[in-house]
Parts: C-alpha cells; structure tokens; sequence
C-alpha cells in the first residue's frame, strides 16, 4: 500500500509522519486490497483537520475527522475509514453468497440413476470440484474408495473426471 501524506498551513514533522503510517496499518490490517492511500492534514481556526482517501480495486473511499490535537484527528478519521472498509468487505462476502450454485462452475452435479425397478430414482449428488493438477488427482483418487474422481484440471481450467478401470489404468473424462 503506497501512503501519500500533503500537509497544509504547517510543517509536517517527522512525529506526525510516523504516526500516520504506524496507524494506518491498522487499515490494512481489515483490508488487504488496498491500492494507496492519501492524508491531507491541514491546520485551520485551530483545529486539525485530517482527509483520507482510500483507493481500492473498483472503489474509494472516503473520510474527515477534525479536532485540536492532529493525533486525535489522525486516529478519528482511520477509526472512520476502518468501519467502511469492514462495511465494505461485508458487503463484497455477501454478494459472493448471493451466486447461485448453477452458476459456480466449481460444483459438479453426478446423476446416479438406479435401474430395474419399477419407477427410476434419480439421486443427485453434489461434489465439490477442486483445482489441481492431473498427477495430485491420481494421488487423491488412490487414496479414496469412490469409483470416480471430479477435479478441475488447472492446466485445461475444466471440470474433469477420473475413472480407475483397473489396478495399473485410469480413464480421464473431459469436456
């Protein structure tokens, strides 16, 4: 995160400095996508006031605070921010919920129809498509009991599936 610090109407010591970057870590603490950041501090009618501008991916944000010790107007206008990025990134874990699971090309649906019985049953089952490469899906597929193994191919960045046809051979599905 780049911090850009402009003081007007009085000299920006180095105490000062200090403190904005010491607490503005507190930010990126909540928030790790943050592009910069700047300070405006300006001293007038004696108080401090403190502007901050947060740049992240797709939105800025934006908080003032003001008091007499620029410190305290410091840590106002952080504390300030702090709530909006939390807000933020609510709202960036809610959105992610909201999609439905059709379209989330992670999950794979298996049909495992039954027959010779009067009426078929259809039992859905939804497997969890993990990335990783061939080689680690064969070493997964040892490991378990089922006859099949769905993974998404990093390489190809498609749902695959694989079928052990005997001890020494495998069959790999792909779309």
């Amino acid at each position: 995160m780049q911090i850009t610090i402009t003081a007007r109407h009085f000299d920006l010591t180095n105490a000062i400095r200090d403190h904005v970057y010491e607490s503005s870590e507190k930010m990126e603490k909540y928030f790790d996508h943050i592009i910069n950041t700047q300070f405006v501090l300006s001293f007038e009618n004696n108080m401090s006031k403190v502007e901050l501008l947060v740049h992240a991916p797709k939105n800025n944000l934006v908080s003032e605070a003001e008091d007499k010790d620029m410190y305290l107007a410091v840590d106002s206008a952080i504390d300030k921010m702090v709530a909006q990025i939390k807000k933020l990134k609510e709202k960036w874990a809610d959105h992610q919920k909201k999609t439905s699971l059709k379209d989330n090309s992670r999950f794979v649906y298996a049909n495992l129809i039954k027959k010779n019985e009067a009426k078929s049953r259809i039992k859905v089952k939804r497997i969890l498509a993990e990335d990783m490469l061939l080689e680690e899906a064969i070493e997964r597929f040892d490991v378990g009991d089922d006859p099949y193994f769905v993974f998404k191919n990093i390489e190809t960045d498609k749902v695959n599936v694989l079928i052990k046809k005997d001890e020494e051979h495998y069959k790999l599905i792909e779309p």
